[in-house]
């Protein structure tokens, strides 16, 4: 399934793509997509649901952030081999974690806002990995049945306030709007090998990001495993698991006010941003 809530920002309805990608509603089943659709019994009952008897939804209506119920963000840091070669970085021994607020979460077509004082607005395409059951001390091999299904996620840094000013990476990760989650959740029925989806993004039109995750250094089985060693895993909670190689960091250079963002993955969807200025309040 493709779950999806759209509508106007915070009075989201719940919906879900059908085969033919049609957006159907699905308030009349259930009042929001959150914990209880998210949970292994939650995915079932919405699968005895026949998608052509859904109202179809008019329009192309404002996508918003595709579940409810995160609790906290989990980033993996340089899980890319090659984006840790690009960072002129050691690849990691075990996995880099840092955390995301939660306010940083947007839609996946809302404006990224380049902070106060922002010099180094950086993008990053990740997998995001959705928890459906509460998880704490899984196997490796029991890790990706705790999953409820995996989303597109922009990783959007501000390199400066992350490696210049001291401190923990996660002041340079979750700045308002640094969280664009969508297009939709995919549950895990529709995602054969999470490690062999192909990954890209694009700025003003030009390729920056083109790999797979086959890349990864740590796979997602692995990811969710470890993750759970050191903290419990809620229904909801997001782990945004690393960017390959073609960062602007990388490049030597940084996202700038009315620059566009584009950016996928295979069968995940798209999304796309336009850099705004913050203004003060």
């Amino acid at each position: 399934m493709k779950l999806v809530r759209y509508g106007p920002k915070g009075l989201e309805k719940p919906g879900l793509i059908d085969a033919d990608g049609i957006l159907r509603d699905l308030s009349g089943h259930v009042a929001d997509i959150g914990w209880n659709e998210l949970s292994p019994a939650g995915q079932k009952r919405l699968r005895l649901l026949n998608p052509s008897t859904l109202p179809a939804v008019r329009g192309k209506p404002r996508l918003g952030v595709p579940f409810t119920g995160i609790s906290k963000i989990i980033g993996i840091g340089l899980n890319y081999r090659a984006h840790a070669l690009e960072s002129k970085m050691p690849i990691p021994s075990e996995p880099v974690m840092f955390m995301k607020a939660t306010t940083c979460i947007t839609g996946p077509s809302d404006p990224i806002l380049m902070p106060i004082g922002s010099t180094k607005l950086d993008w990053e395409v990740e997998l995001g990995i959705v928890i459906g059951r509460e998880t704490r001390q899984a196997s490796e091999a029991s890790a990706l049945d705790h999953v409820a299904g995996y989303c597109v996620f922009h990783d959007v840094s501000e390199r400066a306030f992350q490696l210049e000013r001291g401190g923990q990476w996660d002041k340079g990760k979750g700045c308002d709007s640094f969280g664009p989650i969508g297009p939709w959740l995919v549950t895990t029925d529709e995602v054969a090998d999470p490690q062999r989806l192909r990954l890209w993004l694009d700025v003003n039109g030009e390729r920056m990001q083109d790999s797979s995750t086959a890349d990864m250094v740590f796979s997602c089985a692995q990811i969710v495993s470890y993750v759970s060693r050191f903290m419990t895993l809620l229904p909801g909670d997001v782990i945004c698991t690393g960017t390959p190689q073609g960062v602007g960091m990388g490049r030597g250079r940084f996202l700038k006010i009315g620059d566009r963002v584009k950016l996928g993955l295979d069968g995940l969807g798209e999304q796309e941003q336009t850099v705004i200025a913050t203004t003060l309040r």
